[in-house]
């Protein structure tokens, strides 16, 4: 009897399938039999998933699109961040001089 898979499964292994392809750029046959070896399903199975997610034109390019676009936001945020704490000890610094030249000097 044939396995029965989700279709959020199905989802999940063409969009690896497609990252594996964008990543190293070899043929999709070869990224559609290792996704297959290590999700534990047929290379035939996952070829014809992907042969309908173009063919039905879903958006799974725009999902991995939108992932690279959530990467990027996440690092953005992180020099956002290191850039606020840079920003927070120049402003501590600056305080700091600026205090010690409004004391007198005794010489």
């Amino acid at each position: 009897m044939p396995k029965k898979f989700t279709p959020e499964f199905r989802d999940r292994a063409v969009r690896m399938v497609l990252d594996r392809q964008a990543a190293e750029g070899g043929p999709r046959a070869a990224s559609i039999r290792i996704v297959a070896q290590s999700l534990g399903c047929g290379p035939e199975t996952l070829r014809n998933w992907c042969r309908r997610a173009e063919s039905a034109d879903l958006d799974v390019v725009a999902v991995t699109g939108d992932a690279s676009l959530e990467e990027e936001n996440r690092q953005l945020r992180r020099e956002l961040a290191e850039t606020r704490r840079a920003n927070e000890i120049l402003k501590k610094a600056s305080a700091f001089f600026a205090a010690e030249l409004d004391r007198p000097t005794t010489r």
